[in-house]
């Protein structure tokens, strides 16, 4: 089984940045048990909602419109960790920010298409 930790968020001013970190631990990570790995969000009373995804060898990101320009998905294989830089936060942006990963490596928006996903972290950005 593969386990997801993710740190790194807070509370920040508009307008401000947050890297959130997501580890994996477990079964050994390879890309025969992690073939992508995502971030998504889920604020008070909304539904939870796709943020981005990186392929986990290779090349091959997506974004979600709203944050397309403002946040930056990256990895680092020899840490099994993946990292979402996000700048210019806006108050919208808050929200708890989960981590998640899949065998295929598609890099889907929906999370029913996740194997793995992490306990959260929350973000809260202020106006």
């Amino acid at each position: 089984q593969v386990q997801l930790v993710e740190s790194g968020g807070g509370l920040v001013q508009a307008g401000g940045s947050l890297r959130l970190s997501c580890a994996a631990s477990g079964r050994t990570i390879s890309t025969d048990t992690m073939g992508c790995m995502g971030w998504f969000r889920q604020a008070p009373g909304k539904e939870r909602e796709f943020v981005a995804a990186i392929k986990w060898s290779g090349g091959g990101t997506s974004y979600a419109d709203s944050v397309k320009g403002r946040f930056t998905v990256s990895r680092d294989n020899a840490m099994n960790t993946v990292y979402l830089q996000m700048d210019s936060l806006k108050p919208e942006d808050t929200a708890v920010y989960y981590c998640a990963g899949r065998r295929g490596s598609n890099l889907y928006t929906q999370g029913g298409r996740y194997d793995y996903w992490g306990q959260g972290t929350q973000v809260t950005v202020s106006s």
